[in-house]
């Protein structure tokens, strides 16, 4: 049975991702509408990792420790693992919906100038998906509610996210993210409700620095 934290998670990307926020998201050159789709599909296992991670980390309400979020690194590498066993108990093979969904769940928390987790990818060796991923997920992570903090307005995750280019993220990726903005303003919108604003508690924990508010890199784990 599913950790209650993980389905939470879940829960969250699904919320968001199924109203169109990562499906308006495009990388014009290199995806195709039917791609996006089916990432938009997938998106709600990027953090099934989690269910390897201990829930007094994933429902912690302060910073975590160095070691800590050591623990919470793993989550890529468990996902993958989930998703492997998976594909040989089943005995099938590699398809499009199976690379992509491996390539979501364990490529997500890298960064476009190699500074991420878990292999430390760079630029265009980080798989589209997981730069869209990298993009949905922080935007998620910024505009929805911690055991800790409020959510942030639209407004401020999207200039988060662009902090973030050429950094964190591909610069192709936040300038599609940017032209999705006003669809993502009434998704956060609508999505403000309570149910929403509570299924947050089991997503990557925000490190928490005193005299200074959140970044794009430490909104989502």
């Amino acid at each position: 049975m599913p950790k209650p934290a993980a389905t939470r998670a879940a829960r969250s990307s699904t919320a968001t991702c199924s109203r169109g926020s990562c499906a308006n998201i495009r990388a014009s050159k290199t995806t195709t509408p039917s791609q996006i789709e089916l990432l938009s599909s997938l998106a709600p296992l990027h953090d099934i990792g989690k269910v390897g991670i201990p829930d007094q980390l994933l429902n912690k309400p302060g910073a975590l420790t160095d070691e800590e979020f050591g623990q919470m690194k793993m989550h890529p590498t468990y996902g993958l693992k989930v998703i492997t066993t998976a594909q040989k108990r089943a005995s099938a093979s590699d398809d499009e919906i199976l690379s992509m969904a491996k390539d979501i769940v364990y490529t997500h928390h890298e960064r476009w100038d190699g500074r991420g987790y878990p292999r430390g990818l760079k630029g265009e060796q980080i798989p589209v998906p997981g730069r869209v991923m990298a993009v949905v997920d922080v935007y998620d992570a910024l505009t929805s509610n911690r055991c800790y903090r409020p959510s942030l307005p639209h407004d401020r995750a999207v200039e988060l996210i662009v902090s973030g280019e050429g950094t964190q993220f591909d610069p192709a990726i936040v300038d599609a993210f940017l032209r999705s903005a006003p669809l993502l303003r009434r998704v956060a919108h609508e999505s403000n409700d309570t149910a929403f604003a509570a299924v947050l508690s089991a997503r990557a924990r925000q490190e928490e620095i005193n005299g200074r508010g959140p970044t794009p890199s430490s909104a989502a784990r």
